[in-house]
Parts: C-alpha cells; sequence; structure tokens
C-alpha cells in the first residue's frame, strides 16, 4: 500500500515510493528506494521536502498516513472546487484563426532564443530591442486566444530543452498574467523576464545540461548556479525591468524558505518570482529529458497542488490553474465513452467541460477526427491519459 507521510515521519527499514519534489530538486539516481541507513535518511531529509510516500508492502508502515488514494482523492476535490470559480472573460478571436498564427510565432520564438543563447555563449550583450517584439507578438496571441499557443508549449525536443523550455515558460507566465488581471505593460515586463529566466544556463556546458544520466553533487551546484548567472547577465543588460529582473532572479525560491540561491520565504518573494517558480515547476515537470518521463498535465497540477500546502503560495496555484484549466489544452483525455480526445480550448465558466477533438478510440483503433464541445453533449471527462502509453505522437495531434 502507498501511504503519505511527513517526512520527519521516515525511518531506517521503510521504501520510498515517491520523494514527493520535482525531478531537479534532487540528485538521487532513482525516486524510490529503500532507506536503509541514517545517512540515506539525512540526505532525504536535506532535500527540504515535508512529505514523502512510501511503499508499506516493501517497508516499514506508518498507522493512520493516508493512502496514495485518499490524497489524491483529496487533491481531485480541489481541482473541482477551483473549476467553478470565475476566470477572466474570453477574446472574441476564434481558435481555428489563431492557430497558424501560433504556429508561426513558436517556431520564430525558439529560433530567436536559441541564437540569443549561442550570443551569450560567446560573451555578447542581450539587446532588449530584438527581444521585445518578439514578446510583444506572444502576449497578443495570448490575448486574442491562449489555446492556439499554449498547447504548443508541450512540444519539446532533448537537444533543444533549454531554450524550448523559456519559450514555454513565457507563454504559461503570459497566461498567468493574463488571469491575474495585471496591466497590460506589467504583463509585458513579466513575459520578458519569463522568456530570460534561463539565460544563465548559457554559462553551464552542455555536459552537464544535456546529461543524460543524474548529475553529480558537483555538477548539481553548477546547475543551480544559473540563477545567480541569470540575474548579473540581466544586471548588465541596458533596459531590464526590475519585474523581469524578480522573474529570473526568484523563480527558483520556494514560499517555505527551501528553495536557492537566496532561501527567500514568503512575500520575501515578489509577485513575480512567485509566479515564475509555479510556471517553471510545471513546465519541467511535464516535459520529457533524456531519462526522464513527464507527467501528464492533469497529474502535474495535482502535484502542483499537493506542494502549494508548503512550496508555494496555495491561491497562487490556484489562480495558475484557473488560467490553463483542469485539462490543459493539448493534453490527452478518456471519454466515459472509452474514446481519447485531445483537449481543444477551455470554457472559462466549464473547464471540466473543454472543447476537445476525438480522435482513438481505447479499443485501440484511430477514428475519424471529431472536434466535441462538451458543454453541449452526453459524454464527459472521465480521467486524463498519457500520449505515451497509447502510443500516440502528441506532434500529430497537438499542433494540428
Amino acid at each position: 500500500m502507498i501511504k503519505l507521510i511527513p517526512v520527519q515521519d521516515l525511518r531506517p527499514g521503510m521504501f520510498i515510493h515517491d520523494l514527493n519534489c520535482g525531478w531537479m530538486e534532487h540528485n538521487f539516481v532513482r525516486n524510490s528506494f529503500a532507506v536503509e541507513d541514517d545517512s540515506t535518511l539525512r540526505k532525504v531529509r536535506a532535500l527540504k521536502t515535508h512529505e514523502v510516500y512510501i511503499d508499506t508492502d516493501r517497508g516499514l508502515d506508518v498507522t493512520n498516513a493516508p493512502t496514495l488514494e485518499e490524497a489524491e482523492h483529496k487533491l481531485d476535490e480541489q481541482l473541482e472546487a477551483i473549476a467553478i470559480k470565475p476566470a477572466p472573460p474570453t477574446v472574441p478571436t476564434t481558435l481555428a484563426g489563431e492557430k497558424q498564427r501560433a504556429r508561426n510565432l513558436h517556431r520564430d520564438a525558439n529560433v530567436i532564443v536559441r541564437n540569443m543563447m549561442g550570443d551569450i555563449r560567446l560573451g555578447k550583450q542581450i539587446e532588449l530591442e530584438q527581444i521585445e517584439p518578439l514578446v510583444e507578438r506572444i502576449v497578443e496571441s495570448i490575448f486574442r486566444q491562449q489555446d492556439a499557443l499554449l498547447p504548443l508549449a508541450r512540444l519539446k525536443n532533448h537537444d533543444e530543452y533549454t531554450f524550448q523550455h523559456s519559450v514555454s515558460v513565457c507563454t504559461l507566465m503570459t497566461s498567468f498574467a493574463r488571469a491575474l488581471e495585471l496591466p497590460r505593460e506589467i504583463i509585458h515586463e513579466i513575459a520578458i523576464g519569463a522568456l530570460l529566466h534561463d539565460v544563465g544556463k548559457a554559462k553551464v556546458s552542455d555536459d552537464i545540461l544535456n546529461k543524460p544520466a543524474k548529475l553529480t553533487d558537483a555538477e548539481f551546484t553548477k546547475m543551480k548556479s544559473h540563477v545567480v548567472q541569470s540575474k548579473l547577465i540581466l544586471l548588465g543588460t541596458p533596459g531590464i525591468s526590475n519585474i523581469a529582473l524578480d522573474v529570473a532572479a526568484q523563480h527558483h525560491e520556494r514560499f517555505d524558505g527551501t528553495g536557492y540561491p537566496n532561501k527567500l520565504k514568503g512575500d520575501q518573494i515578489s509577485l513575480y518570482g512567485q509566479m515564475g517558480a509555479i510556471v517553471d515547476v510545471y513546465d519541467a515537470i511535464t516535459s520529457n529529458r533524456v531519462y526522464h518521463k513527464g507527467m501528464p498535465p492533469t497529474e502535474a497540477l495535482r502535484k502542483l497542488l499537493e506542494w502549494s500546502k508548503f512550496h508555494f503560495k496555495p491561491d497562487m496555484v490556484q489562480a495558475f490553474i484557473r488560467a490553463i484549466g483542469i485539462y490543459p489544452s493539448g493534453s490527452l483525455v478518456r471519454l466515459e465513452s472509452g474514446r481519447l480526445a485531445v483537449v481543444q480550448e477551455q470554457h472559462a465558466d466549464k473547464l471540466m467541460q473543454p472543447t476537445v477533438k476525438v480522435m482513438f478510440h481505447t479499443k485501440g483503433h484511430y477514428l475519424t477526427p471529431e472536434v466535441v464541445d462538451l458543454r453541449h453533449s452526453q459524454d464527459r471527462i472521465a480521467a486524463h491519459e498519457s500520449f505515451e502509453v497509447w502510443k500516440i505522437d502528441p506532434a500529430q495531434w497537438v499542433a494540428s
């Protein structure tokens, strides 16, 4: 049986099923392993994670601890409660009208950020006048119809993850800021900070960035140094705003003070840093890497909710979920009819009933694609699914 326990209840003889933290927050070879001695116990506690999942069939038990099913049921109830809260009104542009424009924008953004990272490695300075037009195009697209650009954030490949992640975080942060109804000029600065939040990785070698295995302690320290490097690079960028700086400098800080590099706590972290922390983790844990499989978006949102007890401000996580939906656009879902569908478009007043494109049946065969607005259908979403499990190519359906 899998149970959720406070880390202070962890003892040698227990078996950790899940460390319950982002994969970049630890450098254990595996996420599940036996706690064989006090040395291992100390190393787990040093992670500053507050709760872990244990497997009582493979190690010692903790009486009265909630089971995995009980913990997930509680989180699902929270998701359903979030779904009924109001969100900002949508804009009149149709999804179909924005899709091609979003595809072109996504392609251009990846090229621009890749070239910028190459220039930084050569010692060149960031020129904001080359970045700002791109950022404004992203902001405009999100305001017109966010469900065209947001799904493209899921399409990444291993070798180009660093700059594709930056584009994704920029897109997600813009949507998040819009949902918070921040002023347009503030959203623009947030988007700049998001696009540039990882520029310090240009100072980290490719051997570490793309290593197909767990990092050593020394490599992990070097990787974490990218936050300070990002801040230094941006401080040397003429015209950069304090808002953009906060996004880059604070996106690895945590609300309980367990983050880095400055262990800021609570409201010591700016609104923009808090937003960046949530979005950066969400995009990281939903992305495939060489040795790490990303989780489905809805499962990742459930994790963010769980971690908001400690690492993030709960109402900020809830606002982010309302911004992108319970079943984010581009995710795969299973309907009660047994059909699989890719989520196409969110409805602010009915987040549990998005518009989907039905295209596969769980019996194992493709269907003639059909767009279904679940607000006006007898069918309902039964669960989220994984493209990989069903051997479906997400690029074929997410970008179409």
